[in-house]
């Protein structure tokens, strides 16, 4: 029995850590919404079921290596959040397939996304032609956000985590200092400071951080 005593061990500091980790950032780990999250997931997976029943690496050495592991992805999720330039580079950026009934062949081919596979999903949101889609964006998680001609209103947020959605206000026709002007009218704060903003049937609704 003593020798599965190091295995059970291991296991608790797991399920320990994994929990440290929901609770400390969210439950973005259990509904991944970007490719590193799902990679967070994975490594942790690795690190736990890799380790937990090789006797040469100790219960101490586990729990640093768990340690280490659990504020590196805090340290990369907090400067996603601060840094729109850090939230780029490991996130990526929505990326345009379709803009104003014309594919982007390029950006198509080089997001590795067929003619086909392009088709099957714009099919399975009930859309069988190119040329009724104002917009089809490819989300970080691999989702694809479509806009049609004729949608009154656009269902896509303008600013997210005080960073302003440039896609968006291309869309709209609009420009940053427009954005920054309405922002200032009716909240008095800054765009740093807005946690969410939407843009619905030419209106914006604000959500402030609360200070």
């Amino acid at each position: 029995m003593e020798a599965y005593y190091p295995v059970i061990i291991k296991l608790a500091l797991g399920i320990l850590c994994l929990v440290l980790q929901i609770n400390l950032m969210g439950k973005g780990n259990l509904a991944p919404t970007s490719a590193i999250d799902q990679v967070q997931n994975y490594v942790l997976g690795g690190i736990i079921g890799g380790v937990i029943y090789n006797e040469a690496v100790k219960p101490l050495q586990f729990f640093l290596v768990l340690m280490i592991w659990t504020l590196l992805v805090f340290m990369i999720k907090f400067l996603k959040q601060h840094n729109p330039y850090i939230k780029r580079i490991v996130d990526g950026k929505p990326i345009n397939l379709v803009v104003n009934g014309e594919v982007e062949v390029g950006e198509c081919l080089r997001c590795g996304i067929s003619a086909n596979e392009l088709m099957f999903k714009l099919r399975a949101i009930g859309i069988y032609e190119i040329q009724n889609v104002k917009r089809a964006i490819l989300e970080q998680n691999g989702q694809l956000t479509v806009i049609q001609y004729g949608d009154e209103n656009i269902r896509y947020p303008i600013i997210v985590d005080g960073q302003v959605n440039q896609d968006v206000l291309d869309l709209i026709h609009k420009d940053i200092e427009w954005l920054e002007n309405r922002v200032k009218e009716e909240t008095h704060h800054q765009i740093s400071e807005i946690y969410l903003g939407e843009y619905i049937s030419g209106e914006l609704r604000l959500h402030a951080y609360k200070k």
